[in-house]
């Protein structure tokens, strides 16, 4: 394990199972080389829809065989669907049927919100997002691989423990680590956070994201930023208001009998300490990569490999892996080759992507 200064750090022998950070190979190799893309274009295959829900009507898109083992993804506030473009046809390769959705009041899905309730409520709560969620798993006919991205995390984790039965393994994907005020162990800024409100907060993120101080490539800021003309300011302050409350689920996660991953950047807001504490917390793996907060988009090949070695664990995995043909190896790695990329190969590590939560 490699700590946030860089600095080699041995595991607890009673830490939770970890895939190495710093492991370079063939995923890792690919990532490297990964070019800057038009995000607005979808995978070959791809199918775009919407989906109804509590609040309104979700934009969704969907990659691979209706009928194999479900995958849905779910992003975090200012992010959306399209931040696993890359992820969608390395899983529906491997045999999964994927989808992912924008949040309520989120770029396509901005339409969606409380006033649509019955009752109506004046604002994006919790139990909205679980709903919303809730009801999209239920219509898909089997358990699902949930991944919930910053944010959606935390909306995962209250999914889990409140429908088990729509759940078949569990990833949090640079979910706020700590449950109460989630702003509190970011670095360096952490202790300072509890003096802002949601509106506040919502204003320093928007305008961080646009003024690209994670330093995307242009393609990616342009479209993150053509995203704000259609996101809900209002969801966005409801949401950093929410995280600054998050509900703390984790013994009753512990307690649930299935696969649970959480993964990481090197350089994300959170240190890794803390990510290595939820994870211990929950029974979880816990997988650490080269970047910063967004590994869907900067990592998207060593995340879907170590997904597929996280899903081999359960029934629900396509017939042809049940079969061996294309089935990982379960469990973490070894670090068998544990070497630098080659030189100019390997983007930004403190880039990873927009300050999506």
């Amino acid at each position: 394990m490699v700590s946030e200064e860089g600095t080699e750090r041995t595991q607890r022998p009673d830490a939770p199972p970890a895939f190495g950070s710093g492991l370079y190979d063939d995923a890792a190799a690919l990532d490297a080389a990964l070019p800057d893309i038009d995000w607005t274009v979808l995978p070959v295959g791809a199918v775009a829809d919407r989906v109804r829900v509590p609040s309104g009507e979700l934009a969704r898109i969907s990659l691979g065989d209706p009928a194999a083992p479900r995958v849905l993804l779910v992003p975090g506030v200012t992010g959306s669907k399209e931040d696993f473009i890359l992820m969608m046809p390395l899983l529906a390769r491997a045999g999964y049927h994927v989808e992912a959705i924008d949040l309520a009041g989120q770029y396509e899905s901005a339409d969606a919100g409380p006033e649509h309730l019955y009752p109506p409520r004046s604002s994006y709560d919790y139990a909205l997002f679980v709903d919303d969620v809730v009801a999209v798993l239920e219509q898909g006919g089997m358990p699902a691989h949930l991944l919930g991205y910053s944010f959606a995390g935390t909306v995962a984790q209250l999914v889990t423990v409140s429908r088990p039965d729509l759940v078949a393994s569990l990833t949090l994907l640079s979910c706020p680590p700590q449950p109460g005020q989630g702003f509190r162990g970011i670095k360096r800024l952490g202790p300072f956070t509890g003096l802002a409100t949601g509106r506040v907060g919502a204003a320093l993120m928007i305008w961080g994201v646009r003024q690209n101080l994670t330093h995307v490539p242009p393609k990616r800021l342009r479209f993150v930023r053509h995203r704000f003309d259609f996101t809900r300011r209002q969801s966005v302050r409801d949401i950093i208001e929410l995280m600054m409350h998050a509900p703390d689920v984790r013994a009753r996660l512990a307690a649930l009998d299935i696969p649970k991953l959480v993964a990481t950047g090197e350089h994300d807001l959170w240190p890794l300490r803390l990510y290595e504490e939820c994870a211990e917390a929950i029974s979880a793996t816990i997988a650490v990569y080269r970047t910063g907060h967004s590994p869907c988009e900067t990592t998207p090949h060593q995340l879907c490999r170590d997904l597929l070695a996280l899903w081999s664990r359960t029934e629900h995995v396509p017939a042809a892996r049940e079969e061996g043909d294309v089935r990982p190896a379960a469990g973490p790695r070894p670090p068998a080759r544990r070497a630098e990329p080659p030189a100019g190969a390997a983007r930004d590590a403190r880039a990873g992507g927009p300050l999506a939560s």
